[in-house]
């Protein structure tokens, strides 16, 4: 069975701070996929503002040949011709496709419900997001997913990304609760993001160790 493979989410840090963060964690080789998700900025600035952040963090990860997914925005998806997130209120998984094309990642929030990951199969999802599997800082009143329904959905045939506080600390405990179901995306914000700059290549590189020997 492959290892699952590690997926950034970013934070609200101020542009500069982000980039340098992001610098250090996609040099290290372990980030598969990068999700753009700003939620504070874009309450905060103009959309100028947001596209000129977007147009350097998508170049970014361009360098380092990352496929990127925007939060919830499809205009921003479209303009930059990459992936897409969509939480259940955010938007068609179908239409998005349609207009995104085929070759892109579109990932769907499912939360811990499997009738929502089928559906998300059934619309063309490239990944369901399922969770929160720890109780999370970013989430904090968000329901827990077993690992028994876990198990379920990784036999429905569509790749599946955990997400919800997971960390270096309490990975394999995620790990051995699944015993063995296939697991394609592990996605991060805080584990990695909320440290400082000098720290974050150590920590993609824990995590990077962590996922060698899943």
């Amino acid at each position: 069975m492959s290892s699952p493979k590690l997926y950034l989410l970013t934070n609200d840090d101020e542009i500069t701070t982000l980039i340098d963060k992001l610098e250090r964690a996609l040099d290290t080789g372990v980030v598969s996929l990068l999700q753009i998700r700003r939620k504070a900025t874009l309450k905060q600035y103009d959309l100028a503002t947001v596209y000129q952040e977007a147009e350097l963090l998508v170049s970014l990860a361009d360098e380092y040949d990352v496929d990127v997914v925007m939060n919830d925005d499809l205009e921003l998806a479209s303009h930059f011709c990459t992936g897409l997130h969509l939480g259940q209120r955010d938007g068609s998984v179908a239409v998005a496709r349609e207009i995104l094309g085929d070759d892109v990642v579109i990932g769907r929030t499912c939360h811990s419900d499997i009738a929502l990951f089928k559906q998300a199969k059934k619309e063309g999802a490239t990944y369901g997001a399922m969770g929160t599997v720890f109780a999370s800082l970013t989430k904090p009143k968000a329901g827990l997913v077993s690992m028994p329904t876990l198990q379920k959905t990784a036999n429905l045939g569509l790749p599946l990304c955990v997400i919800g506080g997971i960390a270096l600390d309490n990975a394999y405990q995620l790990r051995d609760g699944l015993a063995g179901t296939p697991l394609e995306y592990i996605a991060v914000t805080a584990d990695i993001m909320s440290h400082s700059s000098d720290t974050i290549a150590a920590k993609c590189r824990a995590w990077q160790l962590k996922l060698q020997n899943w």
